[in-house]
């Protein structure tokens, strides 16, 4: 599906920078790209790298002329800019606002636009990202299959998992961290232990993405962890001293703030 001819962002923080990066990637996905001049120094490298941005500093140019809005706004004054603006009935916009719901957004809009929320993370910026999406949207999940592929959540419950899942990356980087802590403790230089733990982990997670569909990720586990192993004694280790009920009582704690059940 072709993507829209003019997406504008509202909103220049790091999000935007990557999907803009991501979109303007050689071979650029869209001719024209429109920016909010807030985050000036964000702004004014897009523009300065890719011919194709254009920076305004008026929220309601932006709206007007796109196609396609993203609102990638902080939470904390996401209604103070949204309310003011003026969408068109069957506009499309994403809204990458985090912890803000459906209704309170469509509530500011105060238009019939086709409204979609996402949880794009920083790999779009290299086409690498997979960004959960509801609801499903042909033109949302065009614009995410480019940076990478999206996940079309049928239902808010199934986003709502979804956006709890995604805290796990500061997980994934500190079992990382700790390893290499342990490594240095135990007399390995800290730069070894990065040069061999960052292409390990890169190459279990190109495992686990070719893997057959509908292989589990606890087979991968079993495959990876002979009778009586290494590895069969640290996951043993990890899940009866507490690591899976740790782990899963986390995820609860993070699904409870994202539906406001805490």
């Amino acid at each position: 599906m072709p993507l829209p001819q003019k997406i504008g962002f509202i909103g220049t923080g790091a999000i935007t920078d990557a999907m803009v990066r991501g979109l303007l990637a050689e071979p650029a996905a869209v001719p024209h790209v429109m920016v909010s001049q807030r985050s000036a120094d964000i702004s004014a490298r897009l523009a300065a790298d890719f011919p194709a941005v254009l920076v305004s500093g008026d929220n309601q140019a932006i709206v007007d002329g796109c196609d396609m809005v993203v609102l990638a706004i902080r939470p904390q004054i996401a209604e103070e800019v949204i309310r003011p603006l003026r969408f068109r009935d069957g506009q499309a916009v994403i809204s990458v606002i985090a912890a803000t719901g459906r209704s309170a957004l469509l509530d500011w809009i105060g238009a019939d636009v086709r409204l979609s929320q996402a949880i794009p993370l920083p790999f779009v910026a290299r086409r690498k990202g997979v960004t959960a999406v509801y609801p499903p949207d042909a033109d949302t999940g065009a614009v995410f299959n480019v940076l990478g592929n999206a996940v079309e959540c049928e239902t808010k419950a199934e986003y709502d998992l979804l956006a709890a899942v995604s805290a796990l990356m500061a997980t994934y980087f500190g079992i990382m961290h700790r390893a290499t802590e342990w490594l240095a403790d135990n007399g390995l230089p800290e730069e070894k232990g990065r040069a061999y733990l960052a292409p390990l982990f890169s190459s279990l997670s190109e495992t686990a993405l070719l893997a057959d569909k509908g292989t589990d990720f606890i087979a991968l586990s079993h495959e990876f962890a002979t009778k009586g192993g290494l590895n069969e004694q640290v996951f043993q280790d990890f899940d009866r001293k507490g690591g899976t009920d740790a782990l899963k009582q986390a995820l609860d704690r993070v699904l409870n703030r994202i539906t406001g059940s805490a």
